[in-house]
Order: C-alpha cells, then sequence, then structure tokens
C-alpha cells in the first residue's frame, strides 16, 4: 500500500452471499446469469458483485462469488461465497440452509437460535429483500429454498471464534452494513460481547478475558472445569469487555495477562494496546519504591528497557512488584465495572505461561 493513502473498504461474506443468491435466482427466474450482479445494502450502496463461477441445472441454480475484504486482514478474505437457490411448494416461504463451509448454531445467546445455519439476520433480511424484488417483478411468490456456504469454509472456521460460540461445522455469514472496514476495533468488540452473551444463555457464570493464548493457557490450568465457551479473547479491548459486563454481568470474571499488559490496566488504561498505551516506568518505580526500594533500584527501573526487565530487577531484589501490579489492576477493573455485581480476579503471567500473581 502507498504510505498515507486510505484503506480499502469490502465486502462482508453476507453481502457477497446475497449477490450470489440473487444472481442464482434471477437465472432461474430469466435463464440467464446477471454479471455484474448489483445489490442493494442496508444503507443505500449499491455495489456490484462479478461471479465466480456459476451452473443452471434443473430447478436450481449456483452461483459463487469471491470475496474482497478490501484492506482488512479478514480470514475470509479471498473465499468463494456461493449460494444455491431452488424453489419450493407454494406458502412454503423462504428457508434458509447451511451449506459445505457454514456452520450451524447450536448455543443461545446469539442473534440465531440453535438449530438455524449461522447466517446472521441482516444478510436474511438482505437476501430476503433481493429476492422478494425479482418474485414480484415476475409475478410469484417467494417460495425458495437459499442454500449458502463458502468453499474450504470449515478449515478456515479454525481460526475463528465460532467453535467456541457454538457454531459447528463452518463460518457464520455476518455483516449489519454489508461493507467491511478495514481492521475494524468494534468487530473485536462485539465479538467479545457475544461471547458473553453466549455464557450468559448457557448459564456459565464465571468468564475469562485473555489477553493472549499464553495467560489463556495459564487460567486453563488454574480452572480445568471451565467450558471453552468461559474464555473470551479479550485481547487488548479490556475496556470492552468490563464496559459490557457492567451491563450484563456474569457471577465470576477473571482478568489474565503479561505483566507488561497489565502494568498499563493497574495505570488505569483500558486499550491496551501499544499504540494506545504504554508502561509507564515512573508508574512502576514507584510501585518499587512501595515494596521498600531504595533509590538505586529506583533509577535503575527508571532506566529499564521493557517492563520486563523492571519485573526481573524487582525479583532479584526480592520484591513482589508482579502483586503489587496485580492488585492496581484489579482495582482498576473494579472501578470500571461501576459496582456491578462481578467477583473479579486478575491474574498475572510471565512469557512461560507460569502466574506469578493472583489478585483476588
Amino acid at each position: 500500500m502507498r504510505e498515507g493513502a486510505p484503506l480499502r473498504r469490502g465486502w462482508t461474506t453476507g453481502a457477497c452471499a446475497t449477490a450470489a443468491a440473487k444472481a442464482a435466482s434471477a437465472a432461474l427466474l430469466t435463464g440467464r446469469f446477471p454479471d455484474p450482479v448489483a445489490i442493494t445494502l442496508p444503507r443505500g450502496e449499491t455495489p456490484a458483485f462479478s461471479l465466480a463461477r456459476e451452473r443452471l441445472g434443473d430447478g436450481e441454480a449456483f452461483a459463487a462469488i469471491v470475496k474482497d475484504a478490501g484492506d482488512d486482514p479478514d480470514v475470509t478474505h479471498g473465499a468463494e461465497v456461493w449460494a444455491r437457490v431452488r424453489w419450493l411448494p407454494v406458502g412454503s416461504g423462504l428457508v434458509f440452509r447451511a451449506g459445505e463451509g457454514v456452520g450451524t448454531v447450536t448455543k443461545a445467546g446469539l442473534p440465531i437460535p440453535p438449530g438455524e445455519p449461522a447466517i446472521n439476520p441482516v444478510p436474511r433480511q438482505m437476501i430476503r429483500a433481493e429476492l422478494e424484488g425479482l418474485c414480484d417483478a415476475h409475478g410469484r411468490a417467494l417460495d425458495a429454498e437459499v442454500t449458502v456456504g463458502v468453499t474450504d469454509g470449515a478449515r478456515l472456521a479454525e481460526k475463528t471464534w465460532n467453535g467456541r460460540l457454538g457454531i459447528l461445522g463452518g463460518l457464520s455469514i455476518l455483516g449489519t452494513t454489508g461493507i467491511v472496514h478495514p481492521f475494524s476495533c468494534s468487530a473485536w468488540i462485539h465479538s467479545i460481547h457475544r461471547g458473553i452473551d453466549v455464557a450468559r444463555a448457557e448459564r456459565v457464570g464465571h468468564v475469562v478475558g485473555a489477553t493472549g493464548s499464553t495467560s489463556e493457557a495459564a487460567v486453563r490450568q488454574l480452572y480445568p472445569h471451565l467450558p471453552v465457551i468461559s474464555y473470551l479473547d479479550m485481547g487488548d479491548f479490556a475496556g470492552g469487555l468490563l464496559k459490557y459486563l457492567r451491563r450484563h454481568p456474569v457471577e465470576r470474571l477473571t482478568i489474565a495477562g503479561g505483566f507488561a499488559k497489565l502494568a498499563k490496566l493497574a495505570q488505569g488504561a483500558l486499550d491496551l494496546h501499544s499504540g494506545r498505551s504504554q508502561v509507564d516506568l515512573e508508574f512502576l518505580a514507584a510501585l518499587a519504591r512501595d515494596l521498600g526500594a531504595d533509590g538505586d533500584l529506583g533509577g535503575r527501573i527508571l532506566r529499564a528497557n521493557t517492563a520486563k526487565e523492571a519485573l526481573d530487577l524487582c525479583a532479584a531484589a526480592g520484591l513482589d512488584i508482579a502483586g503489587l501490579v496485580g492488585s492496581r489492576a484489579l482495582g482498576t477493573v473494579r472501578e470500571a465495572l461501576r459496582g456491578a455485581p462481578v467477583a473479579a480476579e486478575v491474574v498475572v503471567v510471565d512469557r512461560a505461561g507460569l502466574v506469578i500473581a493472583h489478585a483476588r
């Protein structure tokens, strides 16, 4: 990409599935596929999609579109999203099916009930609107089966949260606007929210927000009985997790992370990304002094290159700075929860995955 150039937007799996379903339905009605095929998005945009594959058979039609996610590092960028449409008996209405590579919902707490294909509400609405328009123009009712699939979707789904959320067999067909905005922080935060929704619906009273896989693995050792849906890939978005729990509480919360990330939380930062918050070595030096560090150690902490170096200096001096960071981080968590009935704790983990502090 050119330096300073704006990031290019892309299209959601929901928009691609809508375009594929419209192209297939048009072929059933007219005998030919529109290529490119234009659709109307929820906010009125009218993008057109080129077809990657098409097939018209006896009573059914198939169309596929290669998803372009723009400059977003989307796991489904370049995936082939397809739809197969066939007419049903009069009065059947519109029926959605999960094709190969699209998952099936098995747990409560998601926008789609258990047993249904993982095609979210807005993509369903978009497909319905496009097909109703076509059927109205040709004087027939919308009685059709729409099967949506993603080529190699089961493998791609292994890189997503679907397994944890109880979506089995493949990907979800997603999107609320039809447009992918590059590297959407809001999308990650919304995934955290949906994870909380599923845990609450399944009556799982203990959730874990981990900054990464190492800290999550450490908590799994602490609580081996917790189900997989207890674990939320919080990443850097502690604020997104805590603010949602403030309004949608669970009985118990464990925040887990490395020393540096949780040092930032201890400082009061709720966004732990390195581009938006930094470890304050003066803060760590002050904590060390509270633990009895002399002036020489305080100065060495101020000159430390990393938070880990500061941790190592304190450990060599017999000072439990990780414990104090955990306690201060727990204070930030409680402040962000604002009295919500959530019993919180903080687990600090070193780079080897060992728990070095546990603040309750």
